[in-house]
């Protein structure tokens, strides 16, 4: 009995020494026993638990309530910005939002007085406040100008809308700006950030002088101060006069300074001669002398004759200007120079501007334009090879060759008007200064 006592003691005895000896063994294969519980139990919690939101989802009961909610989330006012498109007229724009037609009525009765709705402008922004629990108006804003708006609101009381004018406060500004002239003046005064309507000024004042596509050389330059009215935001409303300017052309300033004394406003160069003459250089801008007066060989009849005119060869629809003050006198057909003006500016100029593609709004026989004054655009009617403006003076009754006439000068000022130029000279001088050396 003892013996086999002994003898199983011997075993266990063996076992454990076996176990002893790989404890390291034992241990690896408990973790990987306690990993395979782990996982398997976090799979099956995982299944039940995807299960169980499934189940809660497609609960048609929760989709109800959760509608409803989101329903309820959507703003009783809404705000809209509508950009006008072409075509559209303020009747059809608000109709779109469902606005009611009594509701219209009232509204164009408040805005008739300064606005014509009539004509809305394409890409002007109509704003206003939907209450889209009944489509009413709330509140309605109207962009009369850049610094101007008229705001209606509804009185809660009698269902009416009350009148306000917002004006914004402008801030006038005066800008300088400089640059080399690589590729073009309105390019390199892009690149200068200048707004256009101050470029477009600017080729105007020296248009009197200047031919911009023969007299500019690369690496001339150009200075300009200028006056620009801004918002609370910085941002430039509109633009004013220029003050200064000055076109460096081959190693020559032409200045010219701002004057706006009543009877004499205008800009003069520094003897105090004024830029303004009978009629411009050239009546329009970005083009190019593509066939000089004189003898030439007809691009369409084939034989030579005389070219009582120059052409300025432009893209479809550039812009012309009449070349002065004056009456037209006729604006229609004139066969084969297909759409023209003819403008007698006085006694002895006329000139003819031919081959448009269209006359400008308001141009008709007998009417009175202004210098720079645009008349019509560059088109190819009658006969044409391309588009250009064929462009005619006549000088008492003779055609002649405009790049070649010597216009009569311009307004010298005298006396005390020229003592007042002068002091204005110097401080657009001193200002210039200021600016450039960054004091003001």
């Amino acid at each position: 009995m003892l013996e086999k006592f002994k003898i199983k003691i011997k075993k266990s005895t063996g076992f454990f020494s076996i176990i002893k000896r790989n404890t390291e063994i034992v241990a690896l294969a408990f973790l990987v026993i306690i990993t395979i519980i782990s996982t398997t139990y976090y799979n099956n919690s995982k299944k039940r638990i995807y299960y169980n939101y499934k189940n809660i989802i497609n609960n048609i009961y929760l989709k109800k309530t959760v509608n409803h909610l989101f329903n309820n989330l959507e703003p009783r006012f809404k705000i809209i910005n509508h950009k006008v498109a072409n075509g559209e007229t303020f009747d059809n724009i608000l109709n779109l939002y469902l606005v009611k037609d009594q509701e219209i009525e009232e509204i164009k009765k408040q805005l008739s007085n300064k606005i014509n709705l009539n004509k809305l402008n394409v890409n002007h922004k109509i704003k206003f406040t939907l209450d889209q629990s009944n489509n009413l108006i709330k509140d309605f804003t109207f962009q009369v100008s850049n610094k101007e708006k008229i705001y209606l609101k509804r009185n809660v009381e009698n269902n009416k809308f009350n009148q306000k004018i917002l004006v914004t406060k402008l801030k006038k500004n005066t800008i300088y700006k400089e640059n080399a002239i690589l590729q073009s003046l309105y390019k390199s005064a892009k690149d200068q950030k200048i707004p256009a309507s101050i470029i477009v000024e600017f080729a105007r004042i020296y248009g009197f002088q200047v031919d911009f596509q023969r007299d500019i050389r690369k690496r001339d330059t150009f200075q300009i101060m200028y006056e620009a009215f801004k918002d609370d935001n910085g941002k430039i409303i509109e633009t004013g006069e220029i003050l200064f300017a000055n076109l460096k052309l081959s190693g020559v300033n032409n200045s010219l300074y701002f004057f706006n004394e009543e009877g004499s406003k205008g800009h003069y160069d520094k003897s105090g001669k004024s830029v303004k003459k009978a009629l411009m250089k050239t009546p329009i801008n970005g083009a190019r002398l593509s066939s000089p007066f004189g003898m030439r060989k007809h691009p369409i009849d084939g034989f030579n004759k005389m070219h009582k005119g120059t052409d300025f060869a432009a893209p479809m629809g550039t812009p012309i200007m009449a070349s002065g003050d004056g009456i037209i006198k006729k604006a229609g057909w004139c066969g084969g120079g297909g759409n023209c003006i003819v403008i007698k500016h006085n006694s002895t100029y006329q000139t003819v501007y031919a081959h448009m593609s269209k006359f400008a709004k308001g141009v008709r026989n007998g009417i009175r334009v202004r210098q720079s004054q645009i008349i019509g655009y560059v088109g190819s009617t009658g006969k044409s090879t391309g588009p250009h403006l064929h462009y005619e003076v006549i000088v008492n009754g003779k055609k002649i060759n405009s790049q070649k006439l010597k216009l009569p000068s311009g307004k010298i000022l005298k006396g005390d008007t020229r003592k007042k130029f002068e002091t204005v000279k110097i401080k657009l001088d001193v200002l210039k200064s200021e600016k450039i050396i960054g004091l003001n």
